[in-house]
């Protein structure tokens, strides 16, 4: 069975909308971590059935070196600019984030399993591998990373309501409906504008590495600030 390109990146957003309800309902609570190995599972299935090739998805291993290069450039200025959120005390009282009481090899495991292999990967090979790959069949590069990016920016409002509870500054601003919006608001463009350079470096290295990287180093490095904002 084979599915056109446009079945597959509608049946991607479908996936996405199903599963972004299901865990903003609580459905996944218990058991989130085996909900998005399916999640991922979906996205290969569908990269399978409308014949989706390893370059189109940025897996080719020619790529590769292209796209480590490409993540560790990205990786360095992520870091440079979170040195630089940490150290003034304006900025870095945002990433006064309780998922940052971690220190140590716990905090490397936070890193390396729940984020890269529970979030990182299936999130980029869902966005900036089948739905960015299915849409450059659909659009031109340049629409295929805007409709990647904004699902991606839409993707996070369940992220956002969870962030509310954990971090004092954003659970302040949202104590009222007008702040809510305005913390839902800020985290779509924020993921938006995160989801246009993910997509700018798939296209630029041809390869998923160089996303999957500048992701772990967002990621990872909001964690750690978070935990020497803690400290």
């Amino acid at each position: 069975m084979r599915i056109s390109q446009r079945s597959c990146f509608v049946a991607g957003v479908a996936v996405l909308l199903i599963y972004n309800l299901a865990r903003g309902l609580g459905a996944f609570d218990r058991f989130d971590r085996v909900s998005t190995m399916l999640f991922f599972g979906a996205f290969v299935v569908l990269a399978s059935l409308a014949q989706l090739t390893t370059a189109d998805l940025g897996l080719a291993r020619a790529d590769a070196g292209r796209g480590v290069a490409y993540g560790i450039a990205a990786l360095l200025i992520i870091a440079a600019a979170l040195v630089v959120v940490a150290v003034i005390p304006a900025t870095a009282v945002f990433f006064d984030d309780a998922r940052g009481d971690v220190s140590g090899l716990r905090l490397l495991f936070q890193v390396a399993v729940p984020y890269l292999i529970f979030t990182i990967i299936p999130e980029e090979f869902a966005f900036r591998g089948v739905l960015l790959a299915s849409g450059r069949e659909l659009w031109d590069d340049r629409t295929a990373t805007f409709v990647s990016s904004a699902l991606f920016g839409l993707w996070h409002i369940t992220a956002a309501l969870g962030m509310m509870s954990v971090n004092r500054q954003v659970n302040d601003v949202g104590t009222t409906l007008g702040g809510t919006m305005l913390v839902e608001a800020g985290a779509v463009i924020a993921t938006f504008g995160a989801g246009l350079v993910f997509c700018w470096l798939r296209l630029r290295s041809r390869s998923l590495l160089a996303p999957v990287i500048a992701h772990l180093a967002t990621n990872g490095g909001a964690l750690l600030v978070a935990s020497l904002v803690r400290k």
